[in-house]
C-alpha cells in the first residue's frame, strides 16, 4: 500500500476496539490533543556516525551521546560529533553474545537482550565482563531474547519466538512472550504472541504497549499493580505494516518504527494512527504480498531498502529539547536523525 493509500487508511484498525483512553490519556475532555504532524520525506533524514553493524536498538542520553547494540563492537557509543567507539571493554561478540535490545541503568551500565545461543538478559558495565540477569523462566531456559526495558525495580523482557531458524516469517508464529523479572523471579506475563518486539509502559503507568511485528499490530494491555497484563486491545494495521520499535512523545503519541516498509507511525490516545514517514523498497509490494501468503523470507526482509532507509527497527527521542528523533535499523551503518515538532517523553535513564 503506497503513501496516499496508507494515509487514507489510517484509523483504529479493522479489528481494534472502539477508541478509548490510551498512552497517558484520560477519559473525556482531559485527553491531550495531539499536534498535527505533516509527513516527512527521505531528504529530511540526517546520518550520525558510520561503520555501525546492525544498530537495531538505539538509546539517546541527556549528554547527547547515542548507544546501540552492535554486532561488531557489542555496544556502540556515538558521540555528538559522530565519532563511533565501543561503549564497553568486554568482547561480547567474541564470547558469543548478540546484543539486540538494550537498556541503560541509573549507574550507566547496560542491560542487553541476547539473541545469541545462550539467550536471556545480561548486564555489562563500561569495564568488566557480562553477568547474567535472567536466564530461566519457570524452570526453563529463556530463549534468545529480543528486547529489555527497565521499569523501576522491574525488568520487562520480550521473546519474539521460542524457536529459531525460521524459513518464513508469518503471522501464524504464536510463541512470543512477555516476561517480567521482579524480586529475582522471572514470570511469564503474556504468551501466544506473534513476533513480540519492543514494548513500552505508558507515561501514566496504566498500560503496557507491545508491537507484534509480523502480525502487523500494536497491542495494549491494562497493567496491574502486580505486573499483571489484562484486557488486550489490538490496533491492526493494513498489509505491509510491520511495527518494531516504540517510543512515546510528551503528548501521549506512540511512535513505531517499521521494518521492511521503513515507515514511522504515530498512534494517538484515541486509537487513531497516521503514517508520518515512509521510504519503501522498490520490491515492497512483492514482499508484502509474500508475507500475506506466508512466504516472506529472511532474505526479503534484509533486502528491503528504500532510497535512504534500511529496515527501520528502533527510535529514541533525544537532543537538548527532546525534539530529535534518532532511528536505528537492521540495514543501517549509521543512526538516522529527524527533527520533529513534538518533544519525546524522557526515558528513565534520561536523568
Amino acid at each position: 500500500m503506497r503513501a496516499r493509500e496508507m494515509h487514507e487508511a489510517a484509523g483504529p484498525g479493522e479489528n481494534a476496539e472502539a477508541p478509548g483512553p490510551g498512552p497517558g490519556g484520560a477519559q473525556g475532555d482531559d485527553r491531550m490533543t495531539l499536534t498535527e504532524i505533516s509527513p516527512f520525506s527521505a531528504e529530511d533524514l540526517e546520518v550520525i556516525g558510520a561503520g555501525l553493524n546492525r544498530p537495531e536498538c538505539v538509546l539517546a542520553a541527556s549528554d547527547g551521546r547515542l548507544y546501540s547494540g552492535d554486532w561488531t563492537l557489542g555496544i556502540a557509543e556515538v558521540a555528538p560529533d559522530g565519532t563511533v567507539a565501543p561503549a564497553i571493554e568486554a568482547d561480547l561478540i567474541g564470547q558469543g553474545f548478540l546484543p539486540n535490545g538494550i537498556a541503560m541503568t541509573g549507574e550507566g551500565e547496560f542491560l542487553f537482550a541476547n539473541l545469541g545461543a545462550a539467550g536471556g538478559v545480561w548486564r555489562v558495565g563500561r569495564r568488566g565482563e557480562a553477568v547474567a540477569v535472567a536466564r530461566e523462566v519457570e524452570g526453563r531456559p529463556i530463549p534468545p531474547a529480543n528486547f529489555v526495558l527497565i521499569d523501576g525495580a522491574r525488568i520487562w523482557i520480550t521473546v519474539s519466538a521460542s524457536s529459531r531458524n525460521h524459513s518464513f516469517f508469518t503471522a501464524e508464529e504464536t510463541t512470543g512472550q512477555i516476561l517480567l523479572l521482579e524480586d529475582g523471579v522471572v514470570r511469564v506475563m503474556a504468551e501466544g504472541l506473534t513476533w513480540t518486539n519492543e514494548l513500552r509502559i505508558s507515561p501514566d503507568g496504566r498500560h503496557l504497549y507491545v508491537n507484534e511485528t509480523f502480525a502487523c499490530r500494536t497491542t495494549r494491555y491494562d497493567l496491574g499493580a502486580d505486573g499483571s497484563l489484562s484486557n488486550p486491545h489490538r490496533t491492526n494495521y493494513p498489509k505491509g505494516v510491520f511495527p518494531d520499535g516504540l517510543a512515546f512523545d510528551a503528548e501521549g503519541g506512540l511512535w513505531s518504527a517499521c521494518v521492511v516498509s521503513n515507515r514511522l507511525i504515530r498512534l494517538g490516545p484515541d486509537g487513531e494512527w497516521k503514517v508520518i514517514f515512509e521510504d519503501l523498497s522498490p520490491d515492497f509490494d512483492r514482499i508484502a504480498e509474500a508475507h500475506a501468503q506466508g512466504r516472506m523470507t529472511r532474505d526479503m526482509i534484509v533486502e528491503a531498502k528504500g532510497q535512504r532507509a534500511a529496515n527501520f527497527s528502533s527510535l529514541a527521542f533525544g537532543g537538548s529539547d527532546l525534539k530529535t528523533l534518532y532511528i536505528g535499523g537492521l540495514g543501517l551503518s549509521g543512526i538516522m536523525a529527524l527533527k520533529v515538532p513534538v518533544a519525546g517523553y524522557p526515558m528513565a535513564h534520561w536523568s
